[in-house]
């Protein structure tokens, strides 16, 4: 009996690397559904820059790593499990991105390699998103005093780094349709000021008013304090996030001034709240 316990235990880690790995897929197939049946990121796949690809692969792979030390499938205590973590999560995405294209018949024998490879690549960003935070939405949540100890380290930068992950997140989900170019095209400037306070406004308050589960506390600064450091400068982010993706999309090219300007607008809308859910579900 002993030394048949003593087996259990050693392979308990693996059989629960293995749950954790099964979650995964999950939280891939569930956040990446969506766009895996969206056109747009069909095309996406053949015509998009590759350079401006691969920089995106660079950056969601940062930002993997970074969200498997605050909630990725397995605990993370250090820069290196949170790295296997994140190259776990993206290959988790791959391959759940590749069986579901195949099913669609949107991958057919034939297609010239570089194709195949772009419409993986880009499918793979979301659900390797939701691959890398199974664990805290869809198993026990891991150790929340743990995990708030994490974020209490790693201060304001983390913060603002777990708005960004889910500004992008959202802001990538939206960013390929074409209905977001008509959108901006028919807004007017008041609209886009609008939007703009709309959008700042539904920040602050889903992360601090309302009562969600997850909340944060006003800070010590009071309420106003609180709206600058975290509400506004989430917003900027934001902001900034859906420009960086409106122009690895290349939906900046050729475009005037002011129509980037009404684009990053109307994507900010749904950057921001990414960045407010990221807070209360991260």
């Amino acid at each position: 009996m002993l030394p048949q316990a003593a087996d259990n235990r050693r392979a308990s880690p693996n059989h629960e690397y293995a749950i954790g790995l099964t979650r995964a897929l999950g939280g891939a197939i569930i956040f990446g559904f969506p766009l895996l049946m969206t056109m747009e990121m069909w095309w996406l796949g053949f015509y998009m820059d590759r350079t401006r690809l691969l920089l995106f692969l660079l950056l969601n792979g940062a930002v993997l790593v970074g969200l498997a030390y605050f909630a990725g499938f397995e605990e993370a205590d250090d820069l290196k499990d949170s790295a296997m973590d994140a190259f776990a999560a993206y290959a988790v995405g791959v391959l759940a991105s590749a069986a579901a294209l195949a099913l669609f018949g949107i991958l057919a024998p034939g297609m010239p390699p570089e194709e195949i490879v772009g419409k993986i690549a880009v499918q793979a960003v979301p659900a390797s998103i939701g691959a890398v935070v199974a664990r805290k939405q869809l198993g026990s949540g891991g150790d929340d005093e743990e995990q708030d100890e994490k974020e209490r380290r790693a201060g304001y930068a983390g913060q603002l780094f777990l708005m960004a992950a889910g500004a992008l997140f959202l802001a990538f989900n939206v960013a390929p349709t074409e209905e977001m170019i008509l959108i901006a095209f028919k807004m007017t400037p008041w609209h886009g000021l609008a939007t703009v306070a709309v959008s700042v406004l539904l920040l602050h308050a889903f992360v601090y008013s309302v009562g969600f589960s997850g909340q944060e506390e006003i800070g010590e600064g009071g309420a106003w304090t609180t709206f600058l450091q975290y509400s506004l400068a989430g917003y900027g982010i934001a902001l900034l996030v859906s420009l960086y993706v409106l122009w690895t999309f290349g939906r900046t090219e050729g475009a005037e001034l002011t129509q980037v300007a009404m684009m990053t607008a109307v994507l900010g809308l749904p950057s921001a709240l990414g960045a407010a859910v990221a807070r209360l579900i991260v």
